[in-house]
Parts: structure tokens; sequence; C-alpha cells
């Protein structure tokens, strides 16, 4: 059951960053708005969103598939965290009683950022990944 519970939360989490990557190459638009809205406009240029896009598309691909995940898990971290920070007011007050701009959809920010911690703590059980090595004795 532990194998199988950590695969299915590798594809969910994985899934979510090629839906997020596809979104920035698709609709540059919207990548920026969400840019401009939630992350001071730090990236807000076109070419860099798009090739955002296209690494976090990877990203979550490699994430699916289970590949260098010793290496790629830190980005993961970093992007789901960042995205965590970016809607905290949501996190502190997801229904907008005292904080305004928050917004009970995005709430979930922190349960893919631990999920996020999950799949880096346990990656040594994720045994159903390409990049796992069966450990020999000798």
């Amino acid at each position: 059951m532990r194998h199988t519970s950590l695969l299915i939360l590798r594809i969910s989490v994985g899934l979510l960053m090629v839906i997020w990557g596809i979104d920035k190459l698709a609709n540059v638009q919207h990548a920026l708005a969400v840019s401009d809205g939630f992350y001071l406009g730090l990236f807000s240029h076109p070419a860099v969103l798009v090739a955002f896009g296209a690494l976090q598309t990877f990203l979550g691909l490699s994430v699916i598939v289970g590949y260098a995940r010793k290496v790629l898990y830190s980005p993961l971290l970093v992007i789901t965290g960042a995205t965590m920070l970016g809607v905290w007011r949501s996190i502190l007050d997801p229904w907008g009683w005292v904080l305004e701009g928050s917004n009970v959809l995005f709430f979930p920010s922190v349960i893919i950022f631990a999920a996020s911690l999950v799949l880096w703590a346990f990656q040594d059980d994720d045994t159903r990944a390409i990049d796992h090595r069966r450990r020999r004795w000798t």
C-alpha cells in the first residue's frame, strides 16, 4: 500500500506541475496576471514565463515517472513552497474574514507543499519510480 500511495501522490503532484507549466506556455497573459497578482511581478516577462513553463512541464513529467528525484525534488519544493507563500493570505484566512484578497480555493497550496515534502522525505520507499535502485546485499 505504501508504494502505491507514493506512486499516486507522485503522479498527482507531477500532473499539477504539468498543468501549471502548460498553462504558462498556452496562456502567457494568464501567467503574467498570476505573476503580477501573487509574486509582485518578479517573473512578469513573457520569455521568462514561457521558459519557466517549459521547465515546469519537464519537472512535472519527470516527477510523474520518478526520474532524477534526488535532484528534481528540490526545485519541486521551491515551486510548491513559493506558491504556498504567494497565497499566504488564503492559508491563514481562507474565507477572507480578516485578510483581504483571500480565496478558499487557494488553501490546498499548503497541502500540495506538504505532499511535495512527503515525496522528498520518503523517496527511498518509492520503489515504483524509474530511478529506484534495489539495494543489493553482499
